[in-house]
């Protein structure tokens, strides 16, 4: 097992990467003050990995509350969020009832933003069991839920006591949610840190056969980019809005097919392209450049090709963007491989270009 930690004062947590890690009741222990949690998970979730952490529970004499949800995007949002309260309410969950997230990105989203609203205010722990929360959405407090006109536009910032991420539960993960989490494990590499880029060109294919060792490298090597991004900017006023490259162009494909429709990775490794293809029309990357990250796209089985949803649904969409400021959209684009910035000042031009390049297939 490897810990980091995401240093933020007084609220700082550990992130603990390993395997078995679900049986190791004393990594739990700390953050449940009474002896009693909720654990939310979801219909896919549930059956693999909830009686085990159940099992660990009581074996501490912790007892449960399970909340159940459906699984997938398309859940992620207002009357799913009321199933979440009901049964707090329900059971009487009290401010000292820690909420336990056991799945992917949209569990721990919508737990996170229930244990920032709930009472105003409960603990709670990430369990996450896909990839893609393990290097990122677990970390770092963003919580939220979809609205029809706009992805993760309603939530809040609010910290987890502690990850845990298993990296057993990747075994029972289908090849697309893992080659969905390698895009936001690739897009570290391209935003700050060339040198786990070139790692990930030499070891993708160990990634894909899911050999442990490279999988926990991967996952720590990501983690460790995020907390450092995130302690230095935790309400994304500067630095953090780097790790949405992709999102903006990835986010209006998710909300534009219909939430669900494409994974989330799916539309940020297209968005990837969308923001390189971008960087590359403003003069700051090569077409080698281009080439390279789509390479590299490729070989993780992504799609490195967006959906034709036509220039004025895009530019609609990516309108609703968190980043737009002022009125003005605003791009995470590579100055270089391994350095990205935030830019607002895209000629409309050169975006309907990219657009229009990125979408024919």
């Amino acid at each position: 097992m490897q810990t980091l930690t995401v240093g933020l004062s007084e609220r700082s947590y550990p992130i603990h990467i390993g395997s078995s890690l679900l049986t190791q009741a004393e990594l739990l222990s700390k953050a449940i003050p009474r002896k009693r949690v909720a654990i939310v998970s979801n219909t896919t979730v549930a059956p693999l990995y909830l009686e085990k952490l159940k099992n660990t529970l009581q074996s501490i004499g912790v007892s449960s509350v399970e909340i159940i949800l459906p699984d997938g995007e398309q859940y992620k949002n207002s009357d799913t969020m009321n199933l979440i309260y009901e049964a707090l309410l329900t059971h009487r969950c009290e401010r000292t009832t820690p909420l336990i997230a056991l799945g992917g990105g949209v569990i721990g989203d919508m737990t996170g933003f229930a244990a920032a609203s709930y009472l105003r205010g409960v603990p709670f722990i990430q369990i996450p069991t896909t990839l893609l929360s393990q290097v990122d959405s677990s970390v770092g407090g963003k919580t939220g839920i979809n609205h029809p006109l706009g992805k993760n536009m309603i939530g809040a910032f609010y910290q987890p006591q502690l990850v845990l991420a298993d990296t057993d539960t990747l075994n029972t993960l289908p090849d697309n949610e893992l080659a969905a989490g390698l895009a936001e494990v690739i897009k570290y590499g391209l935003i700050r840190d060339l040198p786990f880029l070139e790692w990930l060109e030499q070891n993708m294919d160990k990634l894909l056969a899911r050999d442990t060792v490279a999988l926990q490298y991967a996952i720590t090597r990501s983690c460790q980019n995020k907390a450092e991004v995130v302690a230095a900017d935790e309400r994304e006023i500067g630095e953090r809005a780097l790790l949405n490259l992709g999102h903006t162009f990835g986010h209006a494909i998710e909300s534009g097919m219909g939430y669900g429709v494409w994974l989330h990775g799916e539309g940020v490794a297209a968005g990837t392209i969308m923001a390189a293809d971008l960087s590359q029309r403003l003069g700051w990357i090569s077409a080698e450049d281009v080439t390279r990250i789509r390479t590299l796209f490729e070989r993780a089985k992504l799609p490195t090709v967006a959906p034709d949803l036509g220039v004025e649904k895009y530019l609609n969409w990516m309108g609703l963007d968190k980043k737009v400021e002022g009125g003005k959209m605003r791009f995470v684009l590579l100055k270089k491989i391994g350095k990205a910035v935030v830019y607002g000042d895209v000629p409309p031009v050169l975006l309907q270009q990219t657009i229009e390049a990125c979408t024919r297939g």
